[in-house]
């Protein structure tokens, strides 16, 4: 068993990786402001951008879900890894060698499992390149050559052979230090009679990615008739290849599809490489099943649901097709993006498409595009005699709520003028407002519409509840100043230090609030993140008692400062009103107890020593007031 990883390495790994980099990596980022950066939540499903990512304190939070940390927080979340695994992952890339407590440099047999699977999934990657290269690969160099792909399509796609022995691959990743378990978990090799063997054997390969690009399962296709298998293998499920999870494609996608905030859509391997070849770089696809949910977060995250993202789904024209085509309709509501269908010429996919008649076809294919409701409705009227008065009424009862669950009002009400026109009903303003009614229906129920927009941001955080105190209220003036005065000692300690380390915990007000204060004394203070800000966050988020404490002090450090010039005097006010307010409270305190002590059995003394620090107390509240920060 591999011992603790050493805290100094864990330390380099997370300052050596930008969280930027690494969030970038699985959903679009776009200025918030005061340096942040936001996106669509990873962890939870959202119309507007509440995740936030703060690079020059290696942090993120999410508004909406409350979820933050740093980069290996986010990695350990997003990827269900542990914490070793996660860093152990992030020091391959930064070129850092681990060092454990308990067993020196880490031995290839100590990793992580799921690290260990994606090492041999490279592995296996390179190995099927190599293969394809070989006298007994001339079948599939042939395949791809039939459908247009050269040398370098294959090269840039990673495409690959798997030889058609028995154990070609598993004798090969043995000898990489690889075990039969590993294997086996990986779903490279399957139990046979003597041992482990090849699962993919005598096929052409396709390497299928994850989103950050690694070598996550691989796509096989049969070149034999003698292969009894199916026309295409997909690697099964794994600890790391969810199918419904993975778009073939994705890694050399992605960053095209945020910038120009469109996704193409296509069925298969070699429709993705023509559409690429073709200069239509969007271009990503299923593997093995259909186009459903998961999928439509990956694309949500990238395109950032602004108001012209489009998705734009390719299916032959045939049956299956058009079938196809209707279930990803089905989830056109999921999507803030506009949602178009490309129906290939004579049933050609795109990558028959570019061999019959270049790249410019396929490229005018995505140009020629059908909003997909448009599509729907056609094929639902198509179902009906719209010779006769009971026909019409049957498919406009069927069509309807169709253009009703159009997101686009105006869109929606030009649909509804068209759709009288193709069902030959004279009366336009029926359809009208018939379709109106069924759009406010499913609004009043909490519909299928899209919900409102909403705006990140402080103003609508639910900060953590503590079990000590009440839920934060943010309308509250004192609650208001308390935030910002600790997210200026979180993010800006050397404009209140030293004064801010003299205030106390009762000082604030909020209980979450006083805990943050506590945490902060017990990482060293703000004068000591002045003076050392290299992992000053990192100590505050180590000295909190629970998550919910380290959760708030995260969300403190990323949540944007309410002042766009931040300098000391307005960390002075902070200071200020956060202290004036403790004073006149305790001022409060001292008036109840002399009225208490009113009368003739108070001892004289006792009176005294109150009523003295009742004046010291004006006196010291007068002089915030007159002086400011100066009687600090």
């Amino acid at each position: 068993m591999a011992g603790r990883i050493n805290d100094d390495d864990v330390k380099a790994v997370r300052d050596a990786v930008p969280i930027d980099a690494v969030v970038s990596e699985y959903l679009q980022l776009r200025s918030a402001g005061g340096g942040n950066l936001k996106g669509l939540c990873p962890f939870h499903d959202e119309k507007s951008p509440s995740f936030q990512v703060s690079p020059s304190k290696g942090l993120f939070h999410c508004f909406g879900c409350q979820e933050g940390g740093d980069t290996i927080a986010f990695v350990m979340k997003i990827d269900h890894l542990s914490f070793s695994e996660t860093v152990e992952r992030l020091a391959g890339l930064a070129g850092i060698t681990l060092r454990y407590e308990e067993g020196g440099y880490n031995p290839a047999n100590q990793r992580g499992e799921r690290v260990r699977l994606v090492e041999a999934h490279k592995a296996a990657a390179q190995f099927y390149v190599e293969q394809l290269d070989s006298a007994e690969a001339e079948i599939g160099r042939k395949f791809l050559a039939e459908r247009g792909f050269e040398q370098s399509a294959a090269q840039h796609f990673g495409v690959g052979y798997s030889p058609a022995g028995w154990d070609h691959l598993t004798r090969y990743l043995r000898g990489k230090g690889f075990s039969d378990k590993e294997l086996t978990l990986s779903g490279l090799s399957q139990e046979g009679r003597r041992g482990p063997i090849d699962r993919f054997r005598g096929r052409l390969m396709w390497p299928i990615r994850d989103i950050t690009g690694e070598v996550v399962g691989f796509g096989a296709r049969k070149l034999r008739d003698d292969d009894n298998g199916p026309k295409y293998l997909n690697t099964p499920e794994t600890a790391i290849y969810k199918k419904s999870q993975v778009l073939y494609g994705i890694d050399l996608a992605k960053k095209e599809i945020a910038k120009t905030s469109r996704a193409v859509v296509v069925e298969g391997y070699t429709d993705v490489m023509a559409c690429h070849l073709a200069g239509v770089t969007t271009a990503i696809a299923t593997c093995g099943t259909s186009f459903g949910g998961d999928h439509i977060k990956i694309l949500r995250r990238l395109l950032m649901d602004n108001a012209s993202a489009e998705v734009v789904f390719t299916f032959d024209g045939d049956a299956a097709g058009q079938k196809a085509a209707l279930r990803a309709f089905e989830d056109d509501q999921k999507f803030a993006a506009e949602t178009s269908i490309a129906i290939t010429p004579g049933g050609m996919d795109p990558c028959d498409l570019r061999l019959a008649k270049g790249d410019a076809a396929v490229a005018s294919l995505v140009e020629t595009r059908t909003p997909l409701f448009e599509f729907a409705i056609r094929h639902v009227v198509s179902r009906h005699n719209l010779e006769t008065p009971a026909g019409r009424a049957a498919a406009l009862d069927e069509a309807a709520p169709i253009v009703a669950n159009i997101k686009n009002v105006a869109i929606q009400h030009e649909s509804a003028v068209q759709l009288a026109g193709i069902l030959g009903i004279l009366d336009t303003q029926f359809v009208v407002k018939r379709v109106a009614q069924l759009a406010r229906w499913a609004r009043d129920r909490g519909g299928r519409g899209p919900a409102p927009a909403r705006t990140a941001g402080p103003q609508q955080a639910q900060a953590p509840v503590v079990p000590t105190g009440p839920a934060l209220n943010l309308r509250s003036p004192a609650h208001r100043t308390e935030r910002e005065l600790l997210k200026l000692a979180l993010q800006r300690p050397e404009l209140v230090s030293p004064a801010f380390d003299a205030y106390g915990a009762d000082e604030f007000t909020a209980p979450p609030y006083a805990a943050v204060r506590q945490v902060i004394e017990e990482a060293g203070g703000a004068e000591q993140g002045a003076q050392d800000a290299s992992d000053y966050l990192a100590r505050v988020r180590a000295a909190a008692p629970n998550d919910t404490v380290r959760a708030l002090v995260t969300e403190l450090a990323v949540e944007a400062i309410l002042r766009k010039t931040v300098d000391e005097i307005y960390a002075g006010e902070q200071l200020i009103r956060v202290r004036l307010r403790a004073v006149d409270r305790r001022i409060l305190d001292v008036q109840g107890t002399m009225a208490r002590l009113a009368g003739p059995h108070t001892d004289p003394e006792h009176l005294a020593a109150v009523q003295n620090e009742l004046w010291v107390l004006q006196q010291y509240a007068q002089s915030l007031r007159n002086n400011g920060a100066a009687a600090l």
